[in-house]
């Protein structure tokens, strides 16, 4: 009886001892979870700013807001405040969603260019969907790839294939509204309302001939990269290679 008593109070601490395993473990994913989405409440833009405009006429004109950016976004110069931007003016051209950063206020009443396009390239502006520019975590300063849907030409089979490695965003412009109408193998049409958002990139001669013939024969997405983002050309995917 003695021994089955044993056995039994060993059954019940391997068990309590399996269950706080669990816990902690679940805990720990837990925080990794957090960690990873963890984001910061920093100031942008909910109105266009116009350069040369005062940093306390765009408080007052209720431009500027507090959102929520995830710490893999957060740009240079971010602030989580308006204190340290009192008595300075903008430097160029501030759209909406933008974050507010130090670099684009000064007390100089000489403006900058709206845009600061690098030497040697050229702005382009291409319009996008919420999923193509990545659910709005493009911002200016980000770098993303650019990636081209569209069709063979001697096939007529559709593919999706890279288009540009990687490329600077330098604005972030209005987003509006668009009718897209799909049609179904029924022949049922089905019409809705597609936000879409101009985003402005710096490219070189080349890359704006090819982005603006594929964005006229075909659509355009954009992903997010890191300093660690790995991204190559590659032959692309069509039916044929989808599942390979």
């Amino acid at each position: 009886m003695d021994r089955r008593r044993i056995l039994l109070v060993v059954a019940v601490l391997v068990a309590a001892l399996g269950s706080a395993l669990v816990f902690l473990y679940t805990k720990g994913a837990d925080t990794r979870a957090e960690e990873k989405f963890d984001t910061v409440e920093v100031l942008k833009a909910t109105a266009i700013i116009n350069p040369g405009e005062k940093f306390e006429d765009a408080q007052a004109a209720g431009k500027l807001a507090l959102q929520a950016v995830s710490q893999d976004s957060l740009l240079d110069g971010y602030q989580t405040t308006t204190d340290s931007l009192g008595g300075t003016v903008s430097l160029g051209t501030i759209y909406p969603g933008e974050q507010i950063i130090s670099a684009k206020w000064g007390t100089s009443a000489i403006v900058q260019s709206a845009l600061q396009i690098p030497d040697g390239e050229m702005a382009k502006s291409i319009n996008l969907t919420d999923p193509g520019r990545v659910a709005g975590f493009v911002n200016p300063g980000s770098e993303v790839a650019v990636f081209y849907s569209g069709s063979d030409a001697e096939s007529g089979g559709a593919f999706t294939r890279l288009l540009l490695e990687r490329v600077t965003v330098l604005g972030v412009g209005s987003t509006t509204p668009v009718s897209t109408t799909t049609t179904d193998a029924t022949g049922a049409s089905t019409t809705e309302q597609l936000p879409r958002t101009l985003i402005t990139l710096a490219l070189d001669q080349k890359e704006v001939e090819q982005v603006t013939f594929a964005s006229t024969n075909g659509e355009l997405s954009f992903a997010l990269l890191t300093d660690k983002s790995a991204v190559q050309p590659a032959p692309g995917v069509s039916a044929a290679n989808l599942f390979s």
